[in-house]
């Protein structure tokens, strides 16, 4: 890593504002928590950080050490999990950079690297797949378990990546579906080696493929789409495709004035084609949709309760809501429970 990047101001008080935020409020780390981050890693690194150079080791270590976990598991199962840690830890890593530069790049390599070889023990059928984004590929994968019921497609929320939600497709195959889970737009691997940035144009683009592209995959069997956050906003948005069949929302990202955190809006600005301009979809229409089934935190400080009941009350027959009194956006500490209902859902209407 030598060939790092010339000095970037900006870039260093974007990285400092959020190692700030980390080390302040204990809400911050709810997202990592339900992917799969142990609380007594998040103590250990809020305890320990200094600066990025800090975090950074603590994690690569931490990773280092489930790899080492995952060479002497007795069984695939063990290995494959100890490898998709490993992997959940190079992930956040390279997260705290903003940019495309080398160290993250670096770190993110180490990730997939870290998740490729967690495919290996998997059970399961896993493959990396890429389509066109007009000239730009768009890099994803397939978990598809022995007999599918059907597909759900994982639309992932901007400033993460398909591997940050590997507990989504694992409990989908589990419960009988292929997963689908592609990087968007200012995500992932798309983001880092196609340079391709998000907007709301681009981001109609990319729904509609990855739709098309998981019908052609799986034909004959049901597409479901799965979102959180600004992907809740864009799996609403998506389900008036015709191949859609349902679509699961979580705490969708919806048009507010409600203002975001300093570190997130500059975060975001260097994976958007045009800065600070967030590029959710256009929910003006969503009378066309297929059924839609929302899920919301009542502590949700980004989408307020009587946003989330506006929209639900456009949204056509067949719509489903269920409300947590005591969660927060994106609903972090119910997910799994919500992606067996997600997943009970999909299939209720087959005969």
């Amino acid at each position: 890593m030598k060939d790092h990047l010339p000095f970037n101001p900006a870039v260093h008080l974007t990285i400092q504002k959020t190692l700030m935020t980390s080390l302040l409020f204990e809400g911050f780390w709810d997202r990592w928590i339900a992917h799969g981050m142990e609380k007594e890693t998040v103590a250990g690194l809020r305890r320990k950080v200094k600066g990025v150079e800090d975090w950074v080791e603590y994690l690569a270590e931490r990773a280092r050490s489930y790899e080492s976990q995952a060479e002497a598991a007795q069984d695939e199962l063990h290995a494959e999990h100890a490898f998709r840690m490993a992997g959940l830890h190079y992930n956040l890593a390279q997260w705290i950079y903003p940019e495309a530069g080398v160290q993250k790049k670096h770190w993110f390599s180490s990730c997939t690297e870290a998740f490729d070889n967690a495919d290996r023990k998997a059970e399961d059928t896993i493959r990396k797949v890429v389509f066109r984004l007009d000239d730009k590929l768009c890099i994803g994968r397939i978990r598809k378990p022995e007999r599918p019921r059907g597909c759900v497609v994982i639309l992932t929320p901007m400033d993460s990546s398909k591997e940050e939600l590997f507990s989504y497709e694992t409990d989908f195959a589990r419960l009988g579906f292929a997963a689908v889970s592609f990087d968007g737009p200012g995500q992932g691997e798309t983001y880092l080696q196609s340079q391709l940035k998000m907007s709301r144009q681009t981001g109609e683009r990319f729904v509609n493929r990855v739709i098309e592209f998981a019908a052609a995959e799986f034909p004959g069997l049901g597409i479901y789409l799965f979102g959180t956050s600004s992907g809740a906003a864009w799996a609403i948005w998506g389900s008036r495709h015709p191949k859609v069949s349902k679509a699961v929302s979580v705490s969708p990202a919806l048009e507010s004035d409600v203002p975001m955190p300093d570190y997130f809006t500059e975060r975001l600005s260097y994976l958007l084609e045009e800065p600070y301009k967030r590029p959710l979809p256009d929910m003006r229409d969503v009378g066309q949709s297929s059924p839609v089934f929302l899920f919301h935190g009542n502590r949700d400080v980004m989408v307020k309760d009587e946003q989330l009941h506006a929209l639900y009350d456009k949204l056509p027959q067949g719509k489903r809501l269920v409300e947590y009194e005591d969660e927060g956006h994106c609903c972090n500490f119910k997910l799994h429970e919500i992606r067996q209902l997600s997943a009970h859902w999909f299939l209720e209407d087959e005969k």
